[in-house]
């Protein structure tokens, strides 16, 4: 007996799910949910802003990192000396070579945080074994750890109690106030940091209903993926399911974002070895399944797909996009979108910026917070989308910008792959507002979350299958 829950909105859908997935229906073209009730999809302006992510035409000449340290120092500089003056405005500025003992002043610069249980790669040939028991795997904080303020001019170590080192991570530009010491320290009395950026006017001039999916982690091909729930999820976008009051619902749809992970190579085929033909097949089946699905979807709504880290695409960010030859039948519709991982893109006016979950990863692992959306916080006010690459998480030697700063801020903020599903309202200081999405991973919890672009407001669809004898 196979017994399906299905949560959409406030109602549920029980056999007729079933009947759905069990008999499929003609694939419908256009933007027609049902010809015959006459339901048509509603529509909306897409624009793809994944501009400043591209590096097709960067050339790598054997560049080392210390270039984009030096962009990220020199921009955030430029925009913090222009705050400061508001700030503190009877306070000098000085360099880290012009500091004087007991006089105070601002500091600029980039922060190194020093911690003793970083892995580091040369510990694999040290002749020393380190009596330090292992660490958790998820988070390498150590109460000794200290922060270090970095310009062109030198560094110099951060006391005080006002600088917390669990908040902060390496890569962050901030402006101190404080003094040197007698040791020859910096004491931090204060911390300034570049906040959100300037954020377009919302055009939020729709009146009527419109829904943008948000999905991640689906990992088609992984042991943990329920090939039932992702069809479940198809069946609604497309109008499948439910009566005509569900299908109207379905119809409001107009966007749907993949964020990352959606497929899973087998690990143990790719050992370096020439792959037999039928192993050849077990590698590209879950591509040829995910291209199935998504060629459903394509066929009446537009559609974003984004790389994570288990996807066939790139490692170092920004990744691009997944190589349009894996899906055939997906790129067949000028409304398949292959995109960038960050992803940056405006629908009906409205601003939005996401990533695959990889800098709100790298962030738990070297700093503290209550949850996923206090580090997606964190990344807005800091302006800087990953600021632990290139440090500890990969990233493409760029020689003169840094397009991981946030120059306009989103007015939807959203990160994929996460443990689990969050929202939040994020207020600035300029009258910013944007809203903060952290999306589960589907395999995991079946949870897809749904944005209305007329209010900006959230909430999940939750697919379950459970099969019992």
């Amino acid at each position: 007996m196979m017994s399906i829950v299905h949560t959409l909105y406030t109602f549920n859908l029980s056999v007729l799910a079933a009947a759905a997935t069990c008999f499929r229906f003609p694939a419908m073209t256009g933007m027609e949910i049902d010809r015959e009730k006459n339901i048509q999809r509603k529509h909306s302006t897409y624009q793809s802003l994944d501009e400043t992510f591209d590096i097709q035409k960067e050339t790598y000449r054997g560049q080392q990192y210390s270039q984009i340290y030096f962009a990220r120092l020199h921009l955030m500089r430029t925009l913090l000396y222009s705050l400061v003056t508001d700030w503190k405005p009877h306070v000098p500025v000085c360099t880290v070579l012009g500091l004087e003992e007991g006089k105070e002043c601002i500091i600029v610069g980039t922060l190194y945080k020093h911690m003793k249980l970083k892995p580091c790669v040369l510990d694999e040939y040290s002749k020393e074994r380190s009596a330090v028991p292992l660490v958790k795997p998820h988070n390498f904080m150590h109460p000794d750890d200290h922060l270090v303020l970095e310009d062109e001019s030198g560094r110099v170590k951060l006391g005080g109690t006002v600088l917390s080192p669990s908040k902060y991570v390496t890569g962050g530009v901030v402006a101190l106030h404080g003094k040197e010491t007698t040791a020859g320290d910096f004491l931090v009395l204060d911390v300034f940091e570049a906040g959100l950026a300037p954020q377009i006017e919302p055009q939020l001039k729709s009146r009527e209903d419109k829904y943008v999916v948000f999905v991640s982690g689906v990992s088609v091909g992984s042991s943990t993926s329920n090939p039932l729930q992702f069809q479940l999820l198809v069946d609604h976008i497309t109008g499948h399911l439910g009566d005509d009051q569900e299908q109207g619902i379905a119809a409001e749809i107009v966007h749907v974002v993949f964020a990352g992970n959606s497929v899973e190579i087998p690990s143990g085929l790719l050992n370096g070895q020439n792959l037999a033909s039928k192993d050849q097949s077990r590698l590209s089946e879950p591509v040829q399944e995910l291209d199935i699905l998504l060629t459903q979807i394509a066929a009446g709504v537009s559609v974003d797909i984004m790389p994570g880290s288990n996807d066939p695409a790139n490692f170092a960010l920004p990744q691009q996009p997944l190589n349009r030859c894996l899906f055939p039948g997906s790129r067949a519709y000028n409304t398949f979108n292959l995109c960038t991982n960050p992803h940056c893109f405006e629908l009906d006016g409205v601003r939005f910026l996401g990533t695959s979950g990889q800098n709100i990863d790298d962030l738990k692992k070297y700093s503290e917070a209550r949850d996923g959306l206090e580090f997606m916080e964190r990344t807005l006010k800091w302006r800087h989308l990953a600021p632990t690459a290139p440090n500890t998480l990969g990233c493409y030697p760029f020689t003169d910008k840094d397009p991981f700063l946030i120059e306009s801020c989103p007015h939807v903020y959203f990160v994929g792959n996460q443990d689990k599903y969050g929202t939040r309202i994020l207020n600035g200081s300029e009258g910013q507002l944007v809203k903060l999405i952290s999306i589960p991973k589907f395999c995991d919890t079946g949870i897809a979350v749904v944005l209305n672009l007329r209010n900006l407001e959230c909430h999940t669809l939750s697919f379950g299958a459970q099969f019992s004898p």
